[in-house]
């Protein structure tokens, strides 16, 4: 396990140094290119050999070098139910639409914006009287809960993906999509397993 940012001063790096674990920042403008940055950050985690990449609060869109290395098994975060109101702001989106529910997203990331395949997603109704902070801060509370709660179920028990449709298997429930087999009888295995082999390490 390892932390990474991409600006100083970050408080995840700051806590992951202090409980011991490894942590690097690398900012895009120590950088020639944007393209080197990526060829970096994308040599920076492969150093950890990870199972799973988190990004959570990395406002920054990952290229073809890290997607190439880890392509199917970077979670994201987006505060809105893809794919309505893809972008950075969802939040605003979905208030000036109108919409009565909105909510969060936990995804794998695609060489899109906020395209990639939907892993989880929970609901939050938009009050009369909300803004967009007021709103952002209920979704964030919701959506850093579900990120929690769908890393330790991928990370412990696996998935399994056809096509864009992904199932986080359980070893506790059967419930189809959420648990023990795959949807409609599929192959169910470690974590990262698809129809076409192992994504994972």
């Amino acid at each position: 396990m390892a932390v990474g940012a991409d600006r100083d001063g970050i408080g995840g790096t700051e806590r992951a140094e202090s409980a011991g674990l490894p942590a690097f920042t690398l900012r895009i403008p120590d950088f020639p290119s944007r393209a080197e940055w990526d060829e970096a950050l994308a040599a920076a985690i492969a150093e950890h050999e990870p199972d799973l990449v988190v990004s959570a609060g990395f406002m920054k869109i990952l290229g073809p070098a890290v997607l190439a290395r880890f392509g199917g098994r970077i979670v994201n975060t987006h505060p809105a139910l893809l794919p309505s109101f893809p972008g950075a702001h969802a939040v605003r989106d979905a208030l000036a639409y109108g919409v009565k529910v909105t909510g969060c997203t936990v995804h794998f990331v695609d060489e899109g914006v906020d395209t990639g395949p939907v892993i989880a997603q929970e609901t939050v109704t938009v009050g009369w009287h909300d803004d967009e902070d007021s709103l952002h801060e209920r979704i964030k509370q919701v959506e850093r809960r579900l990120l929690v709660d769908v890393v330790g179920r991928l990370a412990r028990d696996g998935w399994t993906t056809r096509g864009r449709r992904v199932s986080m298997k359980c070893r506790t429930c059967g419930d189809g999509t959420t648990g023990g087999a795959a949807p409609d009888g599929g192959p169910s295995g470690s974590p990262g397993q698809t129809e076409r082999g192992e994504l994972g390490r």
